[in-house]
């Protein structure tokens, strides 16, 4: 599966009686009826690790972006509008602010290594408290409640799995929770946020800004509100979209699916 397509339903699993095992790209599973399939008997496995190195880029490259106004400094340099650059035209610093992590799994604990070297305050909220040692060596500070840690970053940034625990995580509570100068970072599943409410909290200037890899749908309606404001950033869903680790993916699912037909142990069988 690449893409969430080929759609595993029913019907197709009627159709494919000799179906061993369905290989999906990257680590998100929320768009498999994992008990469905294993009714038929067939195995599932995703690519989980390949991709942590460079989503944890892409949230940081999106915090920068959107901190530094890069898009909207674009859009003026290029400008044939453009005749003098205001000096009053300015971003917000990244060095020596709050971070907040929401989901410090791999792809979590790699932004907070990346964020160390840019002097960050870094705060988590997760599951289960991450090691001592772990949080040592990127400087975390872990937040049993997601409140705290929304109440005092500077930017929060999403990296959990969409699960039915996670689905609307981020809402109109949540983001009233937050700075009226903080940024929110999405490079999870477009689900894990309440569009409408971060639509309003964008409008009404509760936040400062958005920079989203994933919206819900992908791609958004070309006339919805996200994509008229000044104050956000969208991607396509770019996570882990470079060329060694695509190549990589379709690897691991190659040696997955041959596993699966041979009778051996499927590599990262979910």
């Amino acid at each position: 599966m690449w893409y969430h397509k080929p759609d595993v339903n029913e019907e197709l699993l009627q159709s494919l009686p000799n179906l061993r095992i369905v290989a999906s790209s990257g680590v998100g599973i929320d768009h498999l009826d994992l008990k469905l399939l294993s009714s038929y008997g067939v195995k599932v496995s995703n690519t989980p690790f390949v991709v942590s190195t460079d989503t944890a880029d892409l949230g940081m490259a999106l915090m920068l972006a959107s901190s530094r106004r890069l898009v909207e400094g674009y859009e003026m340099a290029i400008s044939p509008h453009t005749e003098y650059f205001p000096v009053d035209w300015l971003g917000a610093e990244v060095s020596g602010a709050t971070l907040g992590i929401v989901g410090m799994g791999t792809i979590g604990y790699k932004v907070a290594e990346r964020a160390k070297a840019f002097e960050m305050k870094i705060l988590y909220h997760n599951r289960s408290q991450r090691k001592k040692e772990e949080e040592s060596a990127v400087g975390a500070v872990y937040c049993k409640k997601i409140d705290d840690l929304l109440q005092q970053s500077d930017f929060v940034l999403l990296a959990v799995n969409l699960t039915p625990q996670t689905h609307k995580l981020i809402g109109k509570r949540e983001l009233e929770l937050m700075k009226p100068t903080a940024t929110l970072i999405n490079i999870s599943r477009g689900l894990v946020v309440d569009q409408d409410a971060l639509v309003e909290a964008l409008q009404k200037k509760i936040i400062k800004a958005a920079a989203l890899d994933v919206t819900y749908p992908e791609p958004l309606p070309r006339d919805h509100p996200l994509l008229k404001l000044k104050n956000v950033i969208i991607t396509p869903h770019i996570g882990s979209a470079t060329k060694k680790t695509r190549r990589i993916m379709m690897e691991e699912m190659i040696e997955s699916i041959q596993a699966g037909l041979a009778g051996l142990p499927v590599p990262h069988e979910v």
